[in-house]
């Protein structure tokens, strides 16, 4: 798997603490790493997985590389948005560039630098989970299950779980 780390938001939501030159992915609010040093460092602990590709703005480029520099890492690419369009187009241009580098049967994972995942455990044994459904050909996504649709975030409505059993 190649995991892509989206770096591209403003964290507009968390003003005045988060700016649009230092959004929340480059602070360190749960403890003594970034969000962003946290991500790497999360996903560096899977099995199998490349280094990462990371996603983000012109302005953060230097600052997101610095930031994985720190914990000892480094991205394969970065790709960089000249103008922010959202998480949909940003996914599609990753998806595309590895597609071209790596061929149509890769494996992409796609992790938000600004998320803070409590049980590193849980987390692990649910990407290769993913993983495994993946290589069989599903679409995997993860969140929280929703209590009503929202015009921010959006929602997937699922008919059936993969695990259960059809009638």
């Amino acid at each position: 798997m190649i995991p892509v780390i989206l770096s591209g938001g403003a964290g507009t939501r968390l003003w005045p603490l988060s700016r649009q030159l230092f959004p929340k992915q480059f602070h360190a609010l749960i403890g003594e790493k970034t969000l962003i040093q946290d991500t790497v460092l999360r996903i560096q602990s899977l099995e199998g997985t490349e280094k990462p590709v990371l996603l983000c703005n012109e302005d953060h480029r230097f600052m997101a590389a610095g930031q994985l520099d720190e914990v000892g890492l480094s991205a394969t690419q970065i790709i960089l948005e000249p103008v922010a369009r959202g998480t949909a187009p940003a996914i599609a241009v990753a998806a595309e560039l590895i597609k071209d580098q790596y061929g149509n049967e890769t494996i992409i994972g796609i992790f938000p630098a600004d998320h803070m995942i409590g049980d590193q455990a849980a987390f692990l044994t649910a990407v290769n989970q993913a993983i495994s459904l993946a290589e069989a050909g599903h679409l995997v996504t993860f969140g929280v299950s929703p209590s009503s649709a929202h015009t921010g975030y959006g929602y997937l409505k699922v008919d059936l779980p993969l695990n259960a059993q059809s009638a």
